[in-house]
């Protein structure tokens, strides 16, 4: 974990200072004097080397030491402090906690919308092999598939909230404003579980077992609800563990059509959009801590489906 952690944020950390363009002229505007710039990078550091090493021209590269930006940086996380942002001088775990749990109730509704959906259809299809209900259930769910979120968002604006006006078209301030962002967000994990759950169906329902369980005269719903499901979750809890990182990654975009008040609008707007080095690389290291702490949980999980299965 922590291993994943320091690179994902030291790459973050590369990608931002390799990027075109000057914090300090982004935030100032273009009006700013060279006084006013030299003072914000003074202020927040920017004048000093962002590594241990940077580049001299002809004397190549330079061994800096201690006195870099990205040495300071995990000084300060050790601390628990993610620093300061650059344009509100605000500190920036707490913006970040102030939005994270908006993000995190979107992920576990968009969550809830596709295992709603994909757990009866993946069920039904799988039992039903080849039939209409199959058929039907694959279009779905390669339609889901197909549809990225930028196209799934604005239909669902047009047609729910413009034309049938029952939701409001973006905001995150009344409880209802959840559904159209989590309906989005769950449309394509829907699509994936769906396939997933009618493979597994398909393959238990082959099983030894479940044709001892038909001889003793169980019900075909039990057979189906509590061996056949029961034993074919691992892999789609397997799925879901690895799609939650995916659902925080969407949520950057479904947020943005949404203007959704979570971390991935504050992010993209506040953080990329700001050139806010220190927001950017907050908010990266919460989704990676959040996503590994997700797949740890799932390792979990799959102890109590299935007790054959030994952590170490």
């Amino acid at each position: 974990m922590l291993l994943v952690i320091w690179t994902v944020v030291s790459l973050v950390t590369l990608l931002i200072e390799v990027v075109p363009g000057d914090p300090a002229t982004v935030i100032l505007g273009e009006t700013a004097t060279q006084e006013q710039i030299e003072n914000f990078r003074a202020k927040h550091g920017l004048d000093r080397p962002a590594f241990f090493f940077s580049y001299g021209g002809e004397k190549g590269f330079v061994w800096n030491g201690g006195d870099n930006r990205y040495a300071d940086y995990w000084l300060g996380l050790l601390q628990g402090d993610l620093g300061t942002s650059f344009r509100t001088d605000r500190p920036v775990r707490d913006m970040i906690f102030e939005r994270y749990p908006s993000t995190i109730k979107l992920a576990v509704a968009a969550m809830l919308v596709a295992i709603g959906i994909a757990l009866p259809l993946g069920v039904l299809a799988g039992s039903r092999k080849n039939s209409v209900v199959d058929n039907l259930a694959s279009f779905f769910a390669l339609l889901g598939i197909s549809l990225p979120t930028f196209v799934i968002g604005p239909f669902l604006v047009y047609l729910f909230a413009v034309q049938l006006g029952w939701f409001s078209p973006t905001g995150s301030l009344y409880p209802e404003d959840i559904v159209l962002p989590a309906v989005t967000l769950g449309a394509a994990l829907s699509a994936i579980l769906t396939r997933m759950i009618r493979s597994s169906v398909i393959e238990e329902l082959g099983e030894d077992y479940v044709r001892t369980a038909r001889a003793k005269g169980v019900s075909e719903r039990m057979v189906l609800f509590k061996h056949v499901l029961k034993n074919g979750l691992i892999p789609v809890v397997t799925i879901l563990g690895l799609q939650l990182g995916v659902l925080l990654a969407g949520a950057i975009i479904t947020e943005k059509i949404f203007n959704w008040q979570g971390l991935g609008l504050l992010l993209l707007e506040d953080g990329i959009g700001k050139r806010d080095y220190r927001l950017v690389q907050g908010c990266v290291l919460v989704i990676s801590v959040t996503y590994i702490i997700a797949n740890s949980l799932t390792d979990f999980v799959y102890r109590k489906l299935d007790p054959r299965i030994r952590l170490s």
